[in-house]
């Protein structure tokens, strides 16, 4: 049992079924197969993607989980799920504690507004409170250095100004189960790229639980102490990173 003040998700014999409807004569499931991962089910006129099959695991206060596997192997899918941007046909998701994914770092962001406008944009589609924004805002204007650039619509900024404005506010955030893409990781030129790294850091010390979906072997190592490998939806290992890295490894040798 777990401790009602502490973090803690528990995921139990999750299973998931993209349908493709109006699928044409000339779809073949191997190229699904190839290019999306899961097993194929058909009938006349749909096509059932099995995304994701009979998933169980729990996480607690402290734990850091990578997904690895395959393009298509259900990394992206399972993080959706456990957002509850997908609800499983099959199983359940319980979790104690506020879940934050973190996959995109422009939600909401619009070009006329300023920037200083679209840290609060950004702030509240994030789930942070006008108050909390109006808190941290000073922290997070000097953290982009993007000085008077601030008040300036966004249409004005580079993608690496971009980059840093949504990364100050993501970042800014008070997460306690946190879900990451690795695609948001990242933002700007080389000389901002060591004080992002800083930043992360202490963001990833302040986090209850971590699940980064990443085909960075490097990146997973650093940041997580336990790992999942799944293969077409299903769970082929739950351990260490170093064990999972070697069975993952096994696998490609033995082709």
């Amino acid at each position: 049992m777990h401790a009602k003040d502490e973090s803690w998700i528990e995921i139990k014999n999750v299973s998931l079924d993209i349908p493709i409807y109006n699928t044409d004569k000339s779809f073949r499931s191997s190229l699904i197969n190839k290019y999306i991962g899961g097993n194929i089910k058909t009938n006349k006129n749909m096509v059932q993607v099995q995304a994701l099959r009979n998933i169980s695991f729990s996480l607690k206060k402290g734990d850091r989980l990578g997904l690895i596997g395959h393009n298509g192997a259900g990394k992206s899918t399972l993080l959706n799920v456990l957002a509850g941007i997908y609800r499983p046909v099959v199983g359940s998701v319980e979790h104690n504690g506020t879940i934050t994914p973190l996959f995109n770092l422009t939600p909401g962001l619009d070009p006329v507004d300023t920037g200083l406008e679209n840290i609060f944009t950004i702030g509240m589609y994030l789930g942070m409170e006008k108050e909390e924004i109006r808190s941290k805002i000073d922290e997070i204007v000097a953290f982009t250095e993007l000085e008077d650039f601030i008040n300036l619509p966004v249409r004005t900024y580079s993608n690496g100004m971009v980059a840093r404005l949504s990364f100050g506010v993501a970042t800014a955030l008070d997460a306690d189960i946190l879900l990451i893409d690795e695609g948001i990781i990242g933002a700007g030129d080389d000389s901002f790229a060591k004080k992002a790294k800083t930043r992360l850091d202490k963001f990833y010390d302040k986090i209850n639980i971590l699940v980064l979906a990443s085909h960075s072997r490097d990146l997973i190592k650093q940041l997580c102490n336990k790992a999942i490998l799944l293969e077409h939806g299903n769970i082929k290992a739950f351990d260490t990173v170093d064990r999972v890295f070697e069975i993952y490894d096994s696998q490609i040798q033995s082709g």
